[in-house]
């Protein structure tokens, strides 16, 4: 890890599962944090607090609406250095037949998923290239790669952020900047909180390991992608769903 010590990552919808597990592993290695939340300010000041005393990190925190274009352009704004390492772990599910998908959420699902990862990523490029080294890493789904009904919006989203990973990373690939995808199944978070105690009884069951995955299990994959020592793998979609739907 030595030679990522120091660096700074961007880390999008921190406040989710996901998003926090990961920040609580990369503070802990000494990487220099800006972590962006949308409405969880009470837990994201506990966030800061705890990576505060427990390592000392060096932590900014920014909040900002990535479903509207303002707020993806106030974000950009107020990033005061440009990331080395880029973490995209934002976004929204959405349970619902297509047929009954109105235009509002339609335009804020792909404002969200797909333009606000992408114009992001546009900004803090050329930053990347210039210094000839860079990560990025978005957290896509399962359903981005076989697709879920009820779920055709949210797939078709997460399907676009596994495509523009595997796109980019040809393109920056030059410039010693790697571009992957971490694709969950079934993990423990709020997102399932839909679910009762008997659907997620059934889904394990769908699941070869025979259990959900925890957001610390995603972290770790991001955390692996990140490394100096993984600069061969770009282009990549890492699946963390226990065996199901591969």
């Amino acid at each position: 890890m030595g030679k990522l010590m120091g660096k700074t990552v961007l880390i999008t919808g921190a406040s989710g599962a996901i998003g926090r597990a990961t920040a609580l592993k990369l503070a802990e290695q000494g990487y220099q944090l800006a972590l962006h939340y949308h409405t969880n300010q009470n837990e994201m000041e506990a966030l800061y607090k705890q990576i505060k005393k427990a390592w000392g990190a060096d932590v900014e925190l920014y909040q900002a609406d990535l479903s509207q274009p303002d707020g993806v352009n106030r974000l950009i704004r107020s990033l005061v250095r440009s990331p080395d390492i880029f973490i995209w772990a934002a976004g929204m599910a959405h349970s619902s037949l297509m047929v009954d998908i109105n235009h509002e959420e339609y335009e804020k699902m792909i404002q969200l998923n797909l333009t606000a990862p992408f114009k992001i990523t546009q900004h803090i490029l050329p930053a990347m290239i210039r210094k000839r080294w860079g990560r990025i890493v978005y957290v896509t789904s399962i359903w981005g790669e076989t697709g879920g009904a009820c779920e055709t919006l949210y797939s078709m989203t997460k399907g676009g952020l596994n495509a523009l990973a595997k796109a980019l990373a040809k393109e920056v690939a030059p410039t010693n900047i790697t571009v992957n995808a971490v694709s969950p199944g079934a993990i423990d978070t709020p997102m399932l909180s839909r679910y009762s105690i008997e659907e997620k009884q059934a889904l394990m069951e769908k699941i070869p390991l025979s259990r959900l995955g925890q957001a610390t299990e995603v972290a770790h994959a991001i955390q692996f992608l990140i490394q100096e020592q993984t600069g061969y793998i770009t282009g990549e979609v890492l699946r963390v769903n226990g065996g199901w739907l591969t």
